[in-house]
C-alpha cells in the first residue's frame, strides 16, 4: 500500500516526465507538420493544455476503476 505522500510524489513526477516527453515531441515532431514557427512560449502553452487533459482524464479513469472496485482485495 502506498502513502499518501508516496501518492503525491508519483503523481507530481509523473506529470513532470509527460511534460517533458510531450515538450520534446513537440519540438521535434510539429515542425514536421508543417509548423515550423513553434517558439518556445507556445511550446510550452501545448504542452501545458495537454497535460492539464492528461490530469483530468488519469483522475476521471482512476475514479472510476476505484468505483468499480476491480481488483481490490477488500471484502465488504
Amino acid at each position: 500500500m502506498q502513502t499518501k505522500l508516496g501518492s503525491i510524489a508519483e503523481a507530481w513526477a509523473n506529470i513532470a516526465v509527460g511534460f517533458a516527453i510531450n515538450f520534446s515531441a513537440n519540438w521535434l515532431i510539429l515542425p514536421l507538420f508543417g509548423f515550423h514557427t513553434l517558439t518556445l512560449r507556445n511550446n510550452f502553452l501545448i504542452g501545458m493544455l495537454y497535460t492539464v487533459i492528461s490530469l483530468v482524464r488519469s483522475y476521471i479513469l482512476r475514479r472510476w476503476f476505484n468505483g468499480l472496485k476491480f481488483g481490490n482485495s477488500e471484502k465488504h
